[in-house]
């Protein structure tokens, strides 16, 4: 495993993202102190649905959710 300050994380992040996606592991320190390890996401944690695939229930709403509002209602709301 790869050890790396704060400072060089942030300034060779994109060199240390590419070793990770070839298999590294790189452990970020704070001084002596470990703060965060860099790992490879797997692709099933990337990867998204198909466009159109369906992952939630139907949204449902009242029958008059959309008809007109009465004129005490426009007043509350300020029109």
């Amino acid at each position: 495993m790869k050890t790396v300050t704060t400072h060089q994380a942030k300034t060779h992040l994109s060199r240390l993202l590419r070793e990770v996606r070839a298999g590294e592991t790189v452990l970020i320190l704070n001084g002596s102190t470990p703060m965060a390890r860099l790992v490879a996401v797997r692709p099933e944690e990337a990867s998204r649905p198909p466009v159109g695939t369906l992952t939630s229930s139907e949204v449902r709403h009242a029958d008059d959710a959309f008809r007109p509002l009465t004129d005490d209602e426009m007043k509350v709301w300020g029109l």
